[in-house]
């Protein structure tokens, strides 16, 4: 309804009286300033524009005036503000382009057309809006008309619209809600629904009524309802009832027994309803909307059969629970929350020897073990508060003295204990029996076990110290003779072998995760391309290496030897996997396990490295995989292999907290990967490294040694008294106490963990740190005593070095922990430093 401002002619200035009757819309005229509007004043517009506006405003219906060709002056009367929105203060005399901008192309065609005199009408066209006024998607009935001046020019578009969203949007649901009405009808398949005229006729058949009865839609329309009514009820009318009382009452509910196509009975519960009236008012008949409950029907026509012999039922459960009782080989037991026992069955008299007589009103207390008594009147307590028990194990006395084991499932009934055991007395004795069977067998396995590991231990060693021991004879019965010429080769030999033991004695430790590792942040691609070379001389010119370094490798917190070591290891078993040559492929990878990943790897979920290495060799049988890992276990011809490889590699993974997994077919090859964990620092440079190396011989600072072994106390003096460290030594841990409370300056102490006299070297480090907090401390050990120092879990400033080593890694060890030493800021002599009395404290 257009509103009463501006209603007459009067209300309005001179010149103006031909916006009357537009309500707001004329306000927005008369408001709007037009003196730089392209129209100019409303009081000079032309007045074939008058007119017109004057029509568009007084209309009821939503109208539209584009004034102009070329500007096309938007002008609308009140019914159309709801489709402006936020538009509405400033759309009346603004261009078209500007008021409908989200909708300016699709409107532009037809605007073309209008003005080319093809004017159309459009009924519901989809229409995209911005969603400044509500829905984007709209739908509008509308038709744009030209408008022509007395030259026939055409001046301006009329246009009647109507917004019909709400209507398109309604006829949608209604076509949805019917479809799914229909769907719903169709899919019941266990329901009848069916609806018939005022007399009864059936006037539709669902595909639920056809599953249910039988008969198609075809044979059942134009039938009577009458049709699936049993003899009986069409006689007394019940069909007819039903539909009496549907239009009586608005609804009718019945359930009863009907008869299907093929004569068998089926049992409906629904109900019938009017359908609506038509728009005349005409009664449309009724649906019957019914559900199959025949086997409900059946089930409790059963049961009513079964109440109705009810009581013989009791009775005979009765007597199987009194056959039950009498014959049960299991204990059954009732007895009052306090224990006294009311009523057992005969098993206790055999399986305990107590006759019904001697057990009821006695405690059950008194027949419980005395190291059970606590436990059993514990679980009583428990009962009487509600709880039960699945299994409850105590011990009861026989009558002859002596205790069976018994295992009982208890819990409260009418205000009782109520409980059946069960006698385990032979069941707990084969099982200890088989527990003493299994501790036999694992100390045969552990014996085999450590015979092969002494074996193969005795054969390696023996063959390594032969050579030592021959090459060392020799060269000491040279130099009797004064020959020198083939010293050095001698000394080479048993230098290889000594060597060749202590890499032994490491593989043995890391099978046993016991080895001493010095981690430090690696990157795995460089190592591996450092190795290049080395590799390729090792599996030979037949076989064709390829590296395939993954870009953006992760660092790992390692030791690095330890992993060179181990990749050495596997590209030379797939170098003797390939005998007639093939192609090695050693890859890296970045690995997200997630917890599925993870358990199959035996690794906890994260981030990983892998470097696998895969051979196009012989492969292994699931068997040898199986072993693989085992200390001198090897598929190679004796001599060729000590068969710790594997088990170097498995036990320096799991003491790096990763993995190793073993992938192959025979006779397809097989790939072994090593599953690092992620270390989230950065590695050393190579300039890093080298800058390092070249600080070992670089210093002045003064070193304590406290080693009980004579030997290498002066070994360690000799090279680092060469590289320009002034060295003390002491024989046991009281000694080197002594030289740090004297006074002396010690930058770092070098310490053997095993020392004797009762003061280890850990227990001499955290002494030597009270007296000097922050003292570097360099433990050198073995497996032995890799206990005592934390198993590799040290205090900043503290450090491993494992034996056997190097003079070269003594070198680079000590030069590591001492380059954050203060230095020493004036050296005014080149000379090495004067040895101090290294021995004068032992």
């Amino acid at each position: 309804m257009i509103s009463d401002v501006f209603r007459t002619p009067a209300s309005l200035p001179a010149g103006l009286q031909f916006l009357a009757g537009g309500g707001e819309a004329s306000r927005l005229i008369v408001d709007r300033d037009w003196s730089n509007h392209p129209l100019g004043p409303p009081e000079g517009w032309p007045d074939i524009l008058k007119s017109t506006l004057s029509t568009v405003l007084n209309s009821p219906e939503s109208m539209i005036l584009a004034w102009g060709r070329e500007e096309l002056t938007f002008f609308f009367n009140e019914t159309y503000f709801p489709l402006l929105g936020p538009r509405l203060p400033w759309s009346m005399g603004a261009p078209f382009r500007d008021v409908w901008a989200d909708a300016w192309t699709q409107a532009k065609p037809i605007i073309d057309d209008a003005f080319e005199g093809k004017s159309q009408r459009f009924t519901d066209l989809p229409w995209k809006l911005a969603t400044d006024r509500g829905p984007a998607d709209t739908w509008f009935t509308f038709s744009y008309s030209r408008i022509l001046d007395a030259e026939g020019e055409v001046a301006g578009l009329f246009i009647l619209t109507n917004e019909t969203t709400d209507r398109v949007l309604g006829d949608a649901a209604l076509r949805q809600s019917e479809e799914r009405l229909r769907l719903v009808i169709e899919g019941a398949k266990d329901h009848v629904i069916v609806t018939v005229d005022t007399g009864g006729i059936i006037t539709s058949w669902s595909a639920g009524a056809t599953a249910v009865l039988g008969w198609s839609g075809d044979e059942a329309v134009g039938q009577s309802i009458s049709m699936i009514f049993t003899d009986e009820d069409r006689a007394s009318g019940a069909d007819v009832r039903e539909l009496a009382g549907a239009a009586r009452d608005g609804s009718a509910t019945d359930e009863r027994w009907h008869i299907k196509k093929n004569g068998h009975p089926v049992f409906l519960s629904g109900s019938m309803h009017p359908l609506i009236a038509d728009v005349q008012g005409h009664d449309q008949g009724f649906i019957k909307i019914a559900r199959d409950e025949t086997e409900r029907q059946k089930a409790r026509q059963d049961l009513e059969r079964w109440n109705a012999t009810l009581e013989q039922q009791v009775a005979e459960r009765t007597a199987d629970r009194n056959r039950l009782w009498q014959l049960s080989s299991d204990l059954m037991l009732v007895a009052s929350f306090d224990g006294d026992i009311e009523a057992v069955n005969p098993a206790w008299t055999r399986i305990l020897g107590w006759s019904e007589a001697e057990l009821i009103g006695v405690s059950l207390f008194s027949l419980i073990h005395p190291e059970d008594l606590d436990h059993t009147i514990t679980g009583a307590s428990g009962i009487a508060s509600g709880q039960t028990y699945a299994r409850f194990e105590n011990r009861y006395r026989h009558k002859n003295g002596s205790y069976r084991d018994i295992v009982w499932a208890a819990g409260p009934g009418d205000e009782k204990i109520i409980a059946v055991g069960r006698d385990s007395t032979e069941e707990r004795a084969a099982a200890k029996a088989l527990t003493v069977a299994e501790d036999q067998l694992r100390q045969a396995q552990k014996m085999e076990a450590v015979g092969q590991l002494t074996g193969g231990l005795a054969h390696d060693f023996n063959n390594l110290l032969t050579g030592m021991m021959g090459n060392l004879e020799l060269l000491q019965l040279r130099l009797a003779r004064g020959r020198l010429d083939d010293a050095e080769r001698f000394i080479l030999a048993a230098q290889g072998a000594g060597r060749r033991a202590a890499s032994l004695t490491q593989r043995l430790l890391a099978f046993s995760r016991r080895q001493t590792l010095d981690p430090k942040a690696t990157d795995v691609n460089r190592l591996i391309v450092g190795m290049e070379d080395l590799l390729r001389r090792t599996v030979g010119p037949t076989n064709n290496i390829e590296v395939i370094g993954a870009a953006g490798l992760w660092t790992a917190m390692i030791d690095a030897t330890q992993l060179e070591s181990a990749i050495l290891n596997l590209c030379i078993n797939a170098r003797d996997a390939m005998p007639d040559g093939g192609r090695l492929t050693i890859e890296t990878g970045n690995k997200w396990l997630d917890d599925h990943a993870a358990r199959e790897r035996d690794l906890p979920a994260g981030q990983y490295l892998s470097i696998c290495v895969t051979d196009t060799g012989t492969g292994m049988t699931p068997e040898t995989i199986e072993r693989a890992f085992e200390p001198f276990y090897t598929t190679k011809p004796i001599g060729q292999g000590t068969g710790l490889g594997l088990s170097m590699i498995y036990g320096f993974a799991r003491q790096s907290n990763g993995q190793v997994r073993i992938y192959s077919e025979v006779g397809e090859g097989t790939t072994i990967c090593v599953y690092l964990p992620r270390y989230m620092g950065e590695a050393l440079l190579p300039e890093e490294e080298e800058a390092l190396a070249a600080a070992a011989s670089a210093s002045g600072e003064t070193i304590l040694v406290v080693d009980d072994e004579a030997s290498i106390r002066h070994l360690i003096d000799e090279v680092l008294d060469e590289i320009g460290y002034t060295v003390i030594g002491a024989a046991d841990g009281a000694s080197g106490i002594k030289v740090l409370q004297s006074g002396a300056k010690i930058e770092l102490l070098i310490t053997d963990v095993g020392l004797p006299n009762g003061m280890n070297g850990r227990q001499v480090a955290d002494a030597a740190r009270t007296l000097r907090p922050g003292l570097k401390v360099l433990f050198i050990t073995g497996y032995a005593e890799n206990a005592a120092v934390g198993n590799g879990h040290l205090e900043p400033g503290m450090e491993l070095l494992t034996k056997p080593f190097t003079m070269q890694a003594l070198a680079l060890k000590v030069a590591d922990m001492m380059k954050t030493t203060t230095q020493r800021s004036d050296r005014t002599s080149t000379a090495s430093p004067r040895r101090s009395d290294r021995e004068g404290s032992r």
